[in-house]
């Protein structure tokens, strides 16, 4: 459709609402009040259509549509496992994933803009259905030359007075190390901020500080001698990760079954699903290939506590 096409269809349709839906400017072109309530309208539509044919689709026994998916950037390392796994099982539907830092996240939970999201800290203050599906370990990790190697039970305070590389204040990781210090009367003096694990694995192996990260991140490089854990009082620290996704979005098929693919407990829709988007059992379930084990899901909605802890699970291999 060519530009002047699209202008006039533009026009009648503000014609129609009965208020201007944009205004210009010298520069640009911004939606009005009006223009934003009509644009959210729309994508509710649409997302709407989506779904219907997702619920067509699993009234004929199959799992079809799109799984729009966002996760905090540590869940890089074993999402695209499960995510593979699940096509295997489910090969209509058509995922988008998304990786990116935890405030971007919670800006998306927000707005609704995706269906679903993985994380490892479940945020305060935002209306969402949360769930628990797999350990988040979390390592404190130093160069291969690093002279704290050679020491066992070292205590916190003398950790503190190492150099250490952190993430973005807010991300997951720094929260929970953040708030074991403080716990102890201790405080963090970060020596350099960097907005990745893999940046900061690289700054480590450099030998510019210490780091805590999460042992999904950690395999190769602990495998090749990169990297060594420390043994630190209090630590390993045992997390979860978690799938969430906003209250008063009704998941799409897909969206469920994903949910319940990782968190394997059916959800309050199962009636909905087809049969083989049930509980996995061996019958159904591929052979596994670098896919961590599951902790037991515990469905909690809004607010979730961190978990009793847990014998540590082994990292996918």
């Amino acid at each position: 459709m060519s530009q002047p096409a699209v202008s006039l269809q533009m026009k009648q349709f503000e014609e129609e609402i009965g208020e201007p839906l944009w205004q210009r400017s010298a520069k640009r072109i911004d939606l009005t009040a009006t223009g934003a309530i009509v644009l959210a309208a729309a994508r509710d539509m649409l997302s709407r259509v989506d779904q219907l044919q997702g619920e067509l689709e699993a009234a004929r026994g199959q799992v079809f549509g799109k799984l729009d998916i966002a996760v905090v950037t540590s869940a890089k390392y074993f999402l695209p496992s499960y995510l593979g796994e699940f096509m295997r099982l489910y090969p209509k539907v058509e995922p988008r994933l998304t990786v990116t830092n935890r405030a971007s996240v919670l800006e998306a939970i927000a707005k609704k803009r995706h269906d679903i999201y993985i994380m490892g800290q479940v945020p305060a203050g935002l209306l969402i259905e949360a769930h628990n599906f797999l350990d988040n370990i979390l390592e404190v990790v130093a160069a291969a030359d690093h002279p704290l190697g050679k020491e066992k039970n070292i205590s916190l305070k003398r950790l503190a007075q190492e150099k250490f590389l952190v993430r973005e204040p807010g991300s997951g990781t720094r929260i929970s190390v953040d708030r074991l210090f403080v716990e102890n009367g201790l405080e963090i003096k970060p020596f350099m901020e960097l907005g990745s694990s893999g940046a900061i694995k690289n700054a480590v192996i450099a030998g510019l500080g210490i780091a805590v990260l999460s042992r999904h991140s950690l395999e190769f490089e602990l495998k090749s001698g990169a990297l060594q854990t420390l043994d630190v009082e209090r630590f390993p620290l045992r997390r979860q990760w978690y799938v969430a996704y906003p209250n008063g979005k009704h998941p799409s098929v897909a969206a469920r079954t994903f949910l319940e693919f990782l968190t394997n407990e059916p959800t309050e829709d199962e009636e909905t699903l087809p049969k083989t988007a049930g509980r996995r059992s061996a019958g159904n379930k591929p052979p596994r290939k670098s896919v961590a084990p599951r902790a037991k899901s515990k469905s909690k909605s809004k607010k979730i506590t961190d978990s009793p802890k847990k014998k540590a699970r082994n990292a996918p291999s």
